[in-house]
């Protein structure tokens, strides 16, 4: 079969936690594909209100949004041993149950009536936003590992340049030695670089 591309407590013995107190993803994965039942647990509390949250969005009923929920997990433990990037489960989890969450909807085709004076811009502004920290934490991981393949000085370059709060280009030529007018046309190859790498992963 072809690969699937991804879109700890202490206590547990889990020898995955990181210095920062993140967790690896991966190593989790793996050790749920071959069987280990607590790092299972720990991927569903890690996900598990993902899942749920993009369920709110398509405003499903609570039955269907628990069915997404379960063919979402049971999809994962059919694929588990194929994702070829299993740092990003999260993402994988995520568009596999925005996909079941579409194939629900489509099954119902609802047609709403309403009255032709109302207007409807789309948009229910009540609506909880999906918990987008996770996706986002392995995005920002996924750029972290790309920017560590470009020379170390085009590494400082972007650090600096995504200092918050935002460092002017005068103080970034003092702290690099560069002059004032090659920020820019370097910032423009680091970017370019950073973005065939990031294609590539």
């Amino acid at each position: 079969m072809t690969a699937l591309s991804a879109q700890e407590s202490p206590g547990l013995g889990f020898a995955t936690q990181e210095t920062d107190g993140s967790f690896d993803i991966a190593a989790l994965v793996r050790r749920a594909a071959g069987g280990d039942k607590q790092a299972w647990n720990r991927l569903v509390d890690q996900y598990g209100r993902l899942i749920w949250s993009i369920t709110v969005r398509f405003k499903l009923s609570e039955s269907d949004a628990a069915d997404v929920v379960q063919t979402t997990w049971m999809r994962l433990i059919e694929h588990i041993d194929r994702i070829e990037q299993p740092d990003r489960v999260g993402s994988w989890l995520a568009a596999t149950a925005r996909n079941e969450c579409l194939r629900h909807v489509a099954a119902r085709k609802k047609i709403v009536l309403v009255p032709e004076d109302v207007e409807f811009d789309g948009a229910d502004h009540h609506e909880p936003e999906v918990d987008e920290a996770l996706l986002a934490a392995e995005r920002a991981q996924v750029v972290r590992e790309a920017m560590a393949h470009l020379p170390a000085q085009w590494q400082q370059l972007l650090e600096l340049l995504m200092a918050d709060p935002p460092i002017s280009y005068a103080e970034i030529s003092d702290q690099l030695g560069v002059p004032v007018g090659s920020i820019g046309p370097t910032r423009g190859r680091c970017l370019a670089k950073l973005r065939v790498l990031l294609e590539a992963s």
